[in-house]
């Protein structure tokens, strides 16, 4: 009796197991690298633009240029 409820036990748990959903799918891979290459294109274009830059290069200039 003891070794039926073993077995039902390991074959329950192989159930779950096999029905447990733990990992993304490839369509969510797909859709979370489309969101990914979208994200780092909008953010390639925001730190290109010709406001960031010289925001950036003024920045740079006053540092160089302060004395102590």
């Amino acid at each position: 009796m003891k070794k039926a409820g073993m077995k039902d036990r390991i074959a329950t748990r192989l159930l779950l197991l096999a029905a447990e959903d733990g990992g993304m799918s490839t369509a969510e891979y797909a859709i979370g690298t489309i969101a990914a290459a979208a994200f780092g294109a909008v953010l390639y274009t925001v730190v290109t633009g010709d406001s960031v830059v010289g925001a950036l290069t003024g920045l740079v200039q006053r540092a160089l240029s302060t004395t102590v």
